[in-house]
């Protein structure tokens, strides 16, 4: 007895299908959909962002974007939070931000989801620490504590008044507590 085996999809074959809504990772030959997502996922995100580019946007050291695709290392990934240095942005030839991503982030944050998987987004930021991304977070609000992933596949772990890893250049200090608090709207 024969069993056919399904061919499995291509990057570029990945890449001509329809977007989904929420968006979906293609990594390792897989297509994951991510979960859409609910309050603390949106409030951290959208906070992370404000911080982020309160500080390096202003100037001119690098950009925190939401929900980006970038397609690199033949992957294609779209990380909650991804961090570029100013200098590495893809501009068009007049200097606007193109539409299409294809280099790896410098610091991708990654907001663990209820329904998500754990090893689903930690093989995510391995495959950005592999491919050149310096910092890697994966953010755990069930239980406050943020994975840090860092070239060589060396994983940190943070809690409570612990210091958080930053990229290089960017002159902010938060501690995994106080981005906790930004989830209490009191």
């Amino acid at each position: 007895m024969t069993i056919a085996s399904q061919r499995q999809l291509t990057l570029d074959e990945f890449l001509k299908l329809p977007e989904t809504q929420p968006a979906s990772d293609f990594i390792n030959g897989e297509i994951i959909q991510k979960p859409m997502p609910q309050g603390e996922h949106s409030l951290l995100q959208a906070i992370i962002c404000e911080t982020i580019n309160r500080i390096a946007r202003s100037q001119k050291i690098a950009y925190a974007l939401p929900e980006l695709r970038c397609t690199f290392g033949g992957a294609s990934i779209v990380p909650d939070v991804s961090v570029f240095r100013w200098d590495r942005i893809p501009k068009t030839p007049s200097g606007r931000i193109v539409n299409r991503f294809e280099i790896h982030p410098d610091w991708v944050i990654e907001i663990l989801s209820p329904e998500q998987k754990l090893k689903k987004v930690l093989s995510k930021l391995f495959h950005c620490s592999r491919n050149g991304t310096e910092i890697g977070w994966l953010i755990n609000s069930e239980d406050e504590s943020v994975l840090g992933v860092f070239p060589g596949q060396r994983v940190e772990l943070y809690e409570g008044a612990d210091k958080l890893p930053i990229l290089e250049g960017i002159e902010l200090e938060l501690t995994a507590k106080e981005v906790f608090a930004w989830l209490s709207l009191t």
